[in-house]
């Protein structure tokens, strides 16, 4: 073999070896999105209500809660993308009894983490065109920005400046607020869903996004919680994706979104992950804010806004990085609890980390999606 043909060989072995970096269509065995997608929404299928943080062993469950609410969207999502009708059918028949024996469940519309529970309808709507879904999600998506009579001097205060009156300037919101009201644009077409995100998602990029674009858990808790900042990056996604073009606030949000990722790219360890504190090195790798911000880098490359090769790279390594936690029992694994606000650097480090808890199967599933939208 003559020197310039092995060297030519070597330079294609170099580009085919550099392209499959960032390449979000081929995967190693067990890696692939269909079936990752797959073992999760089984999951999710076979296991009853979570009910988190809303009971207690010695009392009945109240209502059905956020967690279960992002995981049975994200499930629908792939069952959309990947033309699963018997996976459609079977998270549809497990919504039904929310109409009648079970409707008790429902959640009140008075809390972001409750009313996001109609985007789960809305999505149903738009793949079945019952109007039942569609009346029932708008519900949720109408009550967030309709003051109720008892509302607070601060709710109203919220309302009059044409924010919803559930604004609490916590990160989380903004996949809660955001979620269920571009799910009610994209059933409608009604562009006070999507227009009004937009105006509650600039509020708090201007109020509460860092120089580095990172975000504290709140103005009073001054620790870059991941999952924290995996619900902002997340749900600027989303709204980015279905943003009209002429939408005035669009380049604002576009431009926080791409400042949150230069940084998470910066932040990204070498094995893939991101942590518990993203600016943290001493703390654990943790699954959920990895897989959000997993999703948020595939979104942004598939819809070109972001590098391909630079942040593809990144999002692959993630996403290969992230599913090897998922145990043999399809269950993630180093999924940081739910987490209230605290100002404590050691509050966040010792947070338990769970096996099986839907905080991080709801955003692998969305992943998946997105590898295959």
């Amino acid at each position: 073999m003559s020197f310039l043909f092995f060297s030519f060989l070597l330079s294609v072995f170099i580009v085919n070896a550099q392209s499959s970096d960032y390449n979000l269509k081929h995967w190693p065995k067990g890696k692939s999105p269909e079936e990752i997608g797959k073992r999760i929404a089984v999951k999710f299928i076979n296991t009853p209500h979570t009910y988190y943080g809303n009971t207690h062993p010695e009392n009945p469950p109240v209502l059905v809660t956020y967690p279960d609410v992002c995981t049975w969207l994200g499930g629908l999502w792939f069952s959309k993308v990947t033309k699963d009708d018997d996976l459609r059918n079977q998270l549809e028949k497990r919504f039904t009894p929310l109409f009648s024996t079970e409707k008790h469940l429902q959640p009140k519309a008075n809390h972001v983490d409750h009313n996001v529970f109609g985007s789960v309808p809305l999505e149903l709507y738009m793949q079945t065109k019952q109007q039942k879904y569609l009346d029932l999600g708008l519900y949720y998506a109408d009550t967030q920005w309709t003051l109720p009579e008892n509302a607070k001097p601060e709710e109203k205060a919220w309302a009059d400046k044409g924010y919803t009156w559930q604004t609490r300037v916590w990160i989380d919101d903004m996949f809660m607020i955001t979620a269920v009201q571009v799910q009610a644009y994209r059933a409608t077409g009604d562009r006070k869903y999507i227009d009004r995100a937009a105006k509650e998602m600039v509020y708090y990029l201007d109020k509460i996004q860092l120089e580095n674009g990172l975000f504290f858990h709140s103005p009073e808790t001054h620790f870059c919680w991941g999952r924290g900042n995996g619900w902002m990056a997340v749900g600027m996604a989303e709204l980015l994706r279905s943003l009209p073009k002429d939408n005035p606030n669009k380049d604002r949000i576009m431009k926080g979104y791409h400042k949150m990722m230069a940084t998470l790219l910066k932040y990204q360890a070498p094995e893939g992950m991101w942590r518990q504190i993203i600016d943290d090195q001493e703390a654990w790798f943790e699954s959920s804010s990895t897989a959000m911000f997993t999703y948020s880098m595939i979104t942004g490359v598939k819809n070109g806004w972001l590098n391909k090769k630079e942040y593809g790279a990144a999002a692959r390594k993630a996403w290969i990085a992230v599913t090897g936690y998922l145990n043999q029992n399809d269950e993630l694994t180093e999924v940081c609890e739910g987490t209230n606000i605290f100002n404590s650097r050691q509050y966040y480090l010792d947070r338990k980390r769970i096996v099986g808890d839907l905080h991080g199967h709801a955003p692998l599933l969305w992943c998946a999606t997105a590898l295959l939208r």
